[in-house]
């Protein structure tokens, strides 16, 4: 299909494809343990199928509400009787509930792909209009969360695992007024885990635009029906499964939207991997990511 979206690939996808399949031997996820929050329903309980279908031995799914998260765990189990589910209602602006749950699903285990999709739209005013308590709590619990994700997964982290950080759009365009706060609080997330990217270099991080998929949160933001476009929840589930395999290895620590394909990705995997591409920097600044000489300078 025609991309409504300027792509650096010429093939657009609104749904899954063949090279995201879970049953590819390539992207297997045997013997991994995943952990999703927001992962109810929705991009997450996708997402938790697609691994599990991969051959994921434990997930764990993270969220507010609890039926959700009973609901798709049945779900699961259903489809993969031996697949080992925990369930936590959690929420990750709180810092006791993350880290029990994290040590509740690890114990003295290891981490093998985190998939960082526990988000808030915030409210939905421009800077003008907007209620200042309100525009501040929502960038703050999208940060915070994100925050106190990543420091725990830090603590049971496997030595090469993937963090896979739902992100937006939103965090590098400007949609209109009406997105000032979230548009701010993802791209803060982003260069959270942009940091820790710099930190821990042994880590696969990839940052992520899922598409317009018709989730509880796409309705309230007035996504598919306001674009007029909609992409199929597979897709970025899919998407993920592919990019915690050794296939995306050179895409770590981009800025990616599911949509593309990634066989065209693959193809540009040198001119990708060598400098800025599909980073979030100033335009027409011939710094390059690596070169850490210079930001040692500053």
């Amino acid at each position: 299909m025609a991309a409504p979206f300027p792509s650096p690939t010429a093939t657009w996808h609104s749904h899954t494809y063949q090279s995201l399949s879970p049953t590819r031997p390539e992207l297997s996820a045997k013997d991994k343990t995943v952990l999703i929050t927001g992962g109810g329903s929705g991009i997450g309980a996708e997402t938790a199928a697609y691994f599990a279908e991969a051959g994921a031995s434990r997930i764990a799914l993270l969220g507010r509400r609890e039926q959700p998260l009973v609901d798709t765990k049945a779900s699961l189990k259903q489809k993969f009787p031996r697949l080992d589910v925990f369930i936590a209602p959690t929420d990750v602006t709180n810092k006791k509930q993350v880290d029990a749950a994290f040590e509740t699903f690890l114990g003295d285990g290891k981490l093998h792909v985190l998939v960082s999709n526990a988000a808030t739209i915030g409210p939905q005013d421009g800077v003008e209009d907007v209620e200042s308590e309100a525009f501040m709590k929502s960038i703050d619990q999208n940060l915070k969360g994100s925050l106190l994700v990543a420091q725990a997964f830090l603590r049971y982290a496997s030595p090469e695992a993937v963090v896979i950080e739902t992100n937006s759009s939103a965090a590098h365009l400007t949609f209109g007024p009406k997105f000032a706060a979230y548009s701010i609080a993802k791209f803060a997330v982003y260069r959270l885990w942009d940091f820790l990217a710099a930190e821990k270099p042994n880590l696969s991080i990839f940052h992520v635009q899922p598409g317009v998929v018709d989730t509880a949160m796409n309705k309230e933001a007035g996504g598919v029906a306001a674009l007029g476009i909609e992409d199929h929840v597979s897709l970025p589930a899919s998407f993920y499964v592919w990019l915690a395999s050794p296939e995306a290895q050179f895409l770590k620590g981009k800025f990616l939207w599911a949509n593309w394909d990634v066989d065209e990705l693959k193809a540009k995997a040198k001119e990708i991997e060598a400098g800025s591409y599909l980073g979030i920097g100033l335009v027409g600044w011939p710094f390059q990511q690596g070169d850490w000489e210079l930001q040692a300078n500053f």
